[in-house]
């Protein structure tokens, strides 16, 4: 992905190799974490994915000492606050086209652990959206996970298409959807309240792939093998291919989140058409 010399944004806390403390939680993200402050149904995926991750990273809980970040780390967080630029400005942009408001989010880049308006959370919480505080949490520990723990092909892109999903969340959450799914939810059973919460993944999906058509047009960022490298970490994180590696076998009414198929659909569909009225998966999601 070419994205060296464009903005780099502001809203950004590096809090990198500081200790964050206190007690962590499992939070909500793109593998399939339910934040808990949500109330959302079924993060079992999420727990068992943490599970196996803390197997192989150690306690989260322990106190850390502060370190100098590495220059491959700063190469990293000026690549991060690039994608995040980016995802404002294409935002912005569809906003005003619309007549509507933009807020952007801040993103938090961590290590290990840190606290959230949401509580507490850990390195194997993944990358996730918090509502409460309008801020974005990364570890970057966790690209390193998906390539060798989930089979995805890793890269550049695989990083864009994370943090595109997550700024999916937020603009769900300004407009007011992720609101108005959490009460369709209420008085619904587990299965067809998870349908509620697939849409609103898939439509999270829908909206990096809108995203990556508008900044490709602006900045012909793409280079060969990016799309390939969001959708080899889309297809790692659907629903079906983490319970069939985590349990060996697939519980469909348990999905929050969306098929591996469902997932490259929607990012696809949304960077193909570029049409933000295109993205409506609670219509077509049954």
């Amino acid at each position: 992905m070419k994205w060296i010399g464009r903005r780099q944004s502001d809203n950004v806390d590096d809090r990198r190799g500081m200790s964050g403390g206190g007690k962590t939680i499992v939070g909500g993200g793109i593998i399939g974490i339910v934040i808990l402050l949500l109330n959302a149904f079924g993060g079992e995926n999420g727990q068992m994915i943490g599970n196996i991750l803390q197997q192989t990273q150690g306690q989260q809980t322990a106190q850390t000492e502060s370190r100098a970040l590495t220059p491959e780390e700063e190469k990293e967080g000026e690549f991060v606050k690039t994608l995040l630029a980016d995802n404002e400005d294409v935002w912005a942009k569809i906003f005003a086209e619309n007549n509507l408001e933009f807020e952007a989010p801040r993103l938090q880049l961590f290590s290990g652990q840190t606290q959230t308006e949401c509580g507490g959370a850990s390195s194997a919480s993944g990358p996730f959206y918090c509502p409460a505080d309008k801020t974005i949490y990364m570890d970057m520990s966790f690209f390193e996970e998906l390539r060798t723990k989930f089979g995805a092909e890793g890269g550049d892109f695989a990083i864009a298409y994370v943090l595109a999903h997550e700024f999916g969340h937020h603009i769900q959450t300004i407009l007011g959807t992720s609101a108005k799914m959490r009460q369709d939810q209420e008085g619904k059973s587990e299965a067809e309240a998870n349908k509620l919460s697939v849409a609103l993944e898939l439509q999270a999906d829908f909206y990096a792939g809108l995203w990556t058509h508008y900044n490709e047009k602006q900045h012909a960022m793409l280079e060969p093998g990016d799309i390939e490298e969001a959708l080899s970490a889309a297809n790692a994180v659907g629903d079906d291919a983490i319970q069939k590696k985590m349990q060996g076998q697939v519980v469909p009414d348990s999905f929050t989140h969306g098929t591996s198929e469902q997932r490259m659909y929607w990012f696809n569909r949304g960077f193909e058409s570029g049409n933000i009225k295109m993205g409506n998966t609670f219509a077509e999601i049954n």
